[in-house]
């Protein structure tokens, strides 16, 4: 899974400036990428490109939001007409593949269309950065260093174990890669071999990219057998200590504490766990959610993208 930095606070992300050269430290991951085992060939060819901090990746990573963000902005932002016929034209593209995928792994295809839509635009937008040249710097700056750090070694696994050329394994300003957006961990847990090239290739095979997706939801406890949750009317006065995933009722007992469907009539009367979003309590919309959202929430740590996946999935389903 892809490192996601919180899609809504505004957070000055700045540290420490690394007083080591960078050529000294990176010879300090040199010896411990070779301890690991990782060859001295592959790292002449996967290191050799690295000679300083990538500017660009240090100005991304120190940005911040410039406004208050609502979760109806964020939205409007993520979900657009445009990307939600895109995802159903694909939808009836890759049906068949789509619905192997969901049956072997338990995922519905309408989730896997929906994060693959939103990651990167259906494989459109998937970033030009060198992973390694963002990793290096974002571990060498100081933010984070030990995550980063971890990521890196990875990544030069990947390249050993995948036989990768280097400077084909492209990603965004913070190391997560192709059409997934897997940072390296993610990749080596849970990337799949799905079309059986012999090759995880989540960059170019439409195959592996849906697998892939599958299989992480799957092994973060997707059910196939529930929704992720639903929009809902909080009734006048709700109490808003009730608010939040940390409050889990069945979904009948929501029903006794007067919450209702969009249209007015009553719940589901499956007996699940559930919890009430509401971001922008009391003005805004509210959610009754189910555990797949917060499945979805280890894929992005935001429970405004759990919303937005859900919503897009949602919204693609009507047109398949």
């Amino acid at each position: 899974m892809k490192f996601a930095l919180p899609a809504v606070a505004a957070i000055l992300l700045s540290g420490p400036v690394a007083a080591e050269p960078f050529a000294d430290w990176l010879d300090g991951v040199r010896a411990e990428a070779l301890a690991n085992g990782v060859g001295q060939s592959t790292l002449d060819a996967a290191l050799r490109d690295l000679k300083g901090p990538l500017p660009r990746v240090l100005e991304l990573d120190r940005k911040q939001w410039k406004r208050d963000v609502t979760l109806d902005w964020y939205l409007n932002r993520v979900i657009s007409d445009e990307r939600v016929d895109r995802g159903r034209q694909l939808g009836r593209r890759y049906r068949s593949l789509l619905t192997q995928v969901g049956e072997q792994y338990g995922v519905q295809p309408r989730f896997i269309l929906a994060i693959w839509g939103i990651e990167t635009h259906y494989g459109k937008i998937t970033g030009g950065f060198p992973v390694l040249g963002a990793l290096a710097t974002l571990a060498f700056d100081g933010r984070r260093q030990d995550f980063f750090r971890g990521e890196l070694l990875e990544a030069l696994n990947i390249v050993a174990q995948e036989r990768m050329e280097p400077a084909s394994m492209l990603g965004s300003w913070a190391g997560a890669m192709g059409q997934s957006q897997f940072m390296p961990t993610s990749f080596s847990n849970f990337a799949q071999d799905y079309d059986g090239d012999g090759r995880r290739d989540i960059w170019t095979s439409e195959a592996d990219v849906f697998a892939s997706i599958a299989y992480y939801l799957k092994r973060h406890g997707w059910r196939d057998d529930i929704t992720w949750g639903r929009g809902v009317k909080l009734p006048p006065g709700f109490d808003p200590d009730l608010i939040g995933l940390d409050v889990t009722r069945t979904i009948p007992e929501w029903q006794e504490l007067g919450v209702r469907r969009l249209n007015g009539t009553d719940l589901p009367t499956r007996s699940l766990p559930a919890s009430v979003v509401a971001p922008d309590y009391p003005e805004g919309d509210a959610f009754l959610v189910y555990e797949n959202f917060r499945v979805t929430l280890a894929y992005n740590r935001s429970s405004f993208y759990a919303t937005a996946v859900g919503i897009l999935s949602d919204r693609i389903a009507r047109g398949l």
